[in-house]
Formats: C-alpha cells, sequence, structure tokens
C-alpha cells in the first residue's frame, strides 16, 4: 500500500467531473483514474489514521476495504437511476461489534466544496433511539452527555438540530437537559473547505486533532452501544 501523502487535486477533479458525467459507463471508461486519484489514497488514509486513532481507542476498526472504512462510489440504483454515483467519499472509523452505522465513530466525507469530519453516530434507527432514551432516563448519564456537548460547542464544533418535535410520554419535558430526548442522532462535527493541507499528510494531524477532541463523545456512544443489542433488537 502506498504511503499516505494527502489527498490528490486530482482526486476532487475527478469528483467534481462526475457532476456532469454521472453514469456507470462513464465511471468503468475512468476506472484507472478512480482507483488511482480515489481508492488509492483513501486506503493509504485509513491505515495512518488507523494507526492514529489506536492511541485514543485500541480496538478501533480501521479496515482500508470498501463497505468497512471505505463507502461504496455506488448509490443505490433503485432510488437513483439518473445519477448512481457519488460525488462525495465518505471514510468512518468505528468502535464495537455493531453495524458501523451504528456504532460510535469517527467519520469524515470529502467532495470539491466541502470536508466534512465528525464524531459520533448520524442517525439512530428505530431500536438503538429506543436503547439510546432508555440510558438517558439515568439523570447522570443525561447530564453527562450535555457537559460534553456544551463543551464541544465551547470549542467552536456544531452539533445536529433536534428531530423530533414531541417528547416521549414517559420523559420529564420540565428536565433542563430534555431536549436530549429529542435528538435523532449525537455528533459534532465541523466543515472545512480542501486546502494545502487536506493535500499533504498534515491532514492526519488536523483531523486527529478534531477526533481527539470529540473523544469523549466518541466513548460516551460507544458505552451506550454497549447496552443495545441491534442485531436482536433487544435493550439489555
Amino acid at each position: 500500500m502506498m504511503p499516505f501523502k494527502g489527498f490528490p487535486k486530482e482526486g476532487l477533479d475527478f469528483l467534481s467531473q462526475i457532476i456532469v458525467n454521472n453514469s456507470k459507463e462513464w465511471l468503468d471508461t475512468h476506472r484507472e483514474e478512480y482507483e488511482r486519484f480515489i481508492v488509492a489514497p483513501n486506503k493509504a488514509y485509513v491505515k495512518e489514521m488507523g494507526e492514529h486513532l489506536q492511541i485514543l481507542v485500541p480496538t478501533i476498526h480501521a479496515i482500508p476495504k470498501t463497505n468497512k472504512s471505505l463507502f461504496r462510489i455506488y448509490r443505490d440504483a433503485r432510488f437513483h437511476l439518473n445519477d448512481p454515483i457519488k460525488t462525495r467519499i465518505g471514510i468512518i472509523f468505528w468502535q464495537g461489534a455493531g453495524h458501523r452505522m451504528q456504532s460510535s465513530s469517527f467519520y469524515m466525507h470529502y467532495d470539491p466544496h466541502e470536508v466534512f469530519v465528525a464524531t459520533g453516530i448520524r442517525n439512530f434507527k428505530p431500536t438503538l433511539l429506543a436503547a439510546y432514551r432508555e440510558y438517558i432516563r439515568n439523570d447522570e448519564r443525561r447530564s453527562e452527555l450535555h457537559a460534553i456537548l456544551e463543551d464541544l460547542k465551547a470549542k467552536g464544533y456544531l452539533l445536529p438540530e433536534a428531530k423530533y418535535k414531541r417528547m416521549p410520554r414517559e420523559c420529564n419535558a420540565d428536565d433542563p437537559h430534555s431536549y436530549l430526548y429529542l435528538m435523532g442522532a449525537i455528533y459534532a462535527y465541523t466543515t472545512f473547505p480542501p486546502d494545502k493541507t487536506f493535500h499533504s499528510e498534515a491532514i492526519i494531524d488536523r483531523n486527529f486533532k478534531i477526533y481527539e477532541d470529540m473523544s469523549d463523545l466518541q466513548q460516551w456512544l460507544y458505552e451506550l452501544t454497549l447496552h443495545c443489542d441491534t442485531n436482536a433488537d433487544v435493550f439489555r
């Protein structure tokens, strides 16, 4: 595997071309460029960043394969007949035995205009949502999560907005941290343009610093997932 030297500008140019040539036939014709400017540097990034993240999470999953740390370039053809190819690239590192998208994770995606770096779980499916709401009924856990999120906001990181408007029946709407019951995801994120750092090996240090800042959130969510068997649909 090639050493990571940054994400090449040619990769962003390639993604820009997909916007106006979005078809499987076009991608097949440009497969060599895709492998060279997208796949190879992404795999090298996963390997390098994975080694860094082991400092924070020794059991982190950093697997430079499609459907593991690398996302498929193809969208679901059932819903994207006219735009089957993704124009942004996603990379994920996750902890735990559950599905990567329902696990506490460090995440990044990029396109020609923006780099998005996040930590957490970006969408609670019903099983995990139920487990999360049960989990934060404990006053200490709820207060701890609130404090973590407030600290991240103070550092300049962004949080998702509440997804739900109706408070669960069994929850106390007067609690100062009751807003947490309305969340459909818990993660923190930041964005920046694809700059000189992005195109060099220095992006490893930049992103690692972000993940390090967010490590308390990652650990809180990992502990949540230990209480939820998302395969058996059972809360423990």
